[in-house]
C-alpha cells in the first residue's frame, strides 16, 4: 500500500522490450536507502516488484495488463518518473489509501496557473469518472491529490508549487496522458451496496432512498 506521497523523481536508464511485456531499469537516490529485491515500488502510481538491485538501479519486470492499462508502455530512456516505496507500518499516512493498481488513464486537457496554485484539468472515461468525488481523492502518476472540481468527462485539480515541482506533473501539459487510480473505498461501497445479503438486510436500501433522508 502507498500514500501517494511522492519521495523522488527517478529516471528510466533502460528498457528491454518483449512482444507482450518490458523489463524497466529505473534509476534513483532516497529509496535505495532500504529497498531490498522484492519489494514494491510505485512508478508513476504504478505498484511495481524490485526483481533485482544493482546499485542505485533496480529492474521491474512490467506485464501485459499493466502496460495496457497505464501509461508505462509510452516511457523512453531517460524519461522521468514519480518514485514511492510502499508504505512503512510505523509511517505518516500523508495522502490517502493508494493501492498502485492503476484503473486507467486520462488526459490533461488545460494547465492554468491561479496565483502560487497550478490547475490541471483531467479527462477521464466514465469507468473512472463514475467514482470521481468532488473534494474526494484520487492519485495521478501516484500522486494524491484533491478533486476541487468534478464535472461529467473531466475533473480539475489544484496544484501546490511544492508538489508540482517535487514531481513529474510540472512536465505535464495538454496532451499527456496519466495514470489514474480511484479511490478504493468508493468501489468497495459499490460492490457491496450491489449484493443481494446488502439488499436483504438493509430492506431494500437504495442510493436514492439515503439522499431522501438527507445522507
Amino acid at each position: 500500500m502507498f500514500t501517494g506521497i511522492i519521495e523522488e523523481i527517478g529516471v528510466i536508464a533502460g528498457i528491454t522490450r518483449g512482444k507482450k511485456s518490458s523489463v524497466l531499469q529505473i534509476k534513483g537516490e532516497k529509496i535505495f536507502g532500504d529497498l531490498r529485491q522484492g519489494d514494491s515500488v510505485a512508478v508513476n502510481g504504478v505498484c511495481l516488484t524490485a526483481a533485482k538491485i544493482q546499485g542505485n538501479t533496480f529492474y521491474a519486470d512490467v506485464m501485459c495488463e499493466t502496460l495496457n492499462r497505464s501509461s508505462l508502455g509510452s516511457l523512453q530512456t531517460g524519461g522521468r518518473v514519480n518514485l514511492e516505496r510502499a508504505m512503512a507500518a510505523d509511517g505518516r499516512f500523508g495522502g490517502h489509501i493508494v493501492s498502485g493498481h492503476i484503473d486507467g488513464t486520462g488526459r490533461i486537457l488545460e494547465v492554468n496557473r491561479d496565483d502560487n496554485a497550478v490547475w490541471y484539468r483531467v479527462g477521464a472515461p466514465e469507468q473512472i469518472m463514475k467514482y470521481i468525488v468532488e473534494k474526494g481523492s484520487v492519485a495521478i502518476d501516484g500522486i494524491s491529490l484533491t478533486i476541487a472540481r468534478a464535472g461529467k468527462q473531466d475533473f480539475s485539480v489544484s496544484v501546490i508549487p511544492h508538489t508540482a515541482s517535487h514531481t513529474v506533473l510540472w512536465e505535464r501539459s495538454p496532451g499527456s496522458t496519466v495514470n489514474l487510480e480511484n479511490d478504493v473505498i468508493g468501489k468497495y461501497v459499490e460492490k457491496l451496496m450491489g449484493t443481494e445479503r446488502v439488499k436483504k438486510d438493509t430492506n431494500g436500501v437504495t442510493m436514492e432512498l439515503l439522499w431522501k433522508a438527507g445522507y
